[in-house]
């Protein structure tokens, strides 16, 4: 028991000991989930207390930026594939694959496009963007949509999961319409 003690103690000693992750100058291309910076460049990092508060209030727009599950490949056409539902915020609007790195003319479009609906065109309008902890592609987002002029962005770095350690309410998620 006494190892098992010391042996947490100090996992949560080294964790806190980790060096601080550097926002790079442009989007993360690959391994989206790693330790992520504490800032971005465009928006404001908040915590679960305050992206609650924004909930609550309705003070924002929470858009998902999750890829949605794709069916493996190599499986058989005729093999039963369900996957696990998405659970997210309540009420938010779940834009899967706009947080990747790169994105293509009709990604690209359809992620201006959805925000513009979003905000009703006020680009002013608070914004908070989330996928799971460790997450780089809701950062990517956050920074691309100040890219595009926004400029109330907020960015919920930990994302379902802190919402859900929190005890906080998710609801099953259907992605938006429309993505190429």
């Amino acid at each position: 028991m006494l190892c098992a003690v010391a042996l947490a103690v100090w996992a949560g000693t080294a964790a806190a000991q980790a060096p601080p992750v550097p926002e790079p100058p442009t989007y993360r291309l690959d391994r989206y989930n790693a330790p992520t910076p504490a800032t971005v460049a465009g928006g404001t990092a908040i915590t679960t207390a305050a992206a609650a508060a924004l909930w609550r209030a309705h003070r924002a727009v929470f858009i998902d930026v999750l890829p949605a599950p794709r069916r493996p490949e190599g499986l058989r056409p005729d093999a039963l594939w369900k996957p696990l539902p998405r659970r997210d915020i309540p009420g938010s609007l779940w834009l899967p694959e706009v947080g990747r790195g790169a994105l293509s003319p009709a990604l690209d479009r359809y992620f201006r496009d959805r925000l513009a609906a979003a905000s009703a065109g006020d680009k002013a309008r608070p914004i908070v963007f989330y996928c799971h902890a460790d997450c780089w592609m809701s950062w990517n987002a956050t920074r691309r949509a100040a890219s595009y002029g926004y400029t109330r962005l907020y960015w919920y770095r930990d994302g379902t999961n802190g919402w859900q350690a929190a005890h906080l309410p998710l609801a099953e998620a259907t992605p938006a319409a429309g993505q190429p």
